[in-house]
């Protein structure tokens, strides 16, 4: 996600507090949202899928997924 994206997230959060926000905004304030939320996921599953535990033994395991 881009900085500007963010940027823009955080200015309709700051106007939504002194004002009302228009439809078009409340929409791209979800779109941005959503956005946001997906990537910050990503980065979770990817910083996950590289970590490993390691043991008093010095054994390193890889997390597994949990089955759902």
């Amino acid at each position: 996600m881009e900085q500007s994206q963010i940027d823009r997230i955080n200015e309709l959060a700051r106007k939504s507090r002194t004002q009302k926000l228009s439809e078009a905004e409340l929409q791209e304030q979800k779109e941005l949202r959503a956005k946001y939320v997906s990537a910050f996921r990503a980065s979770l599953v990817s910083t996950l899928e590289n970590t490993y535990i390691v043991d008093e033994k010095g054994n390193k395991t890889k997390i597994k997924r949990k089955q759902q």
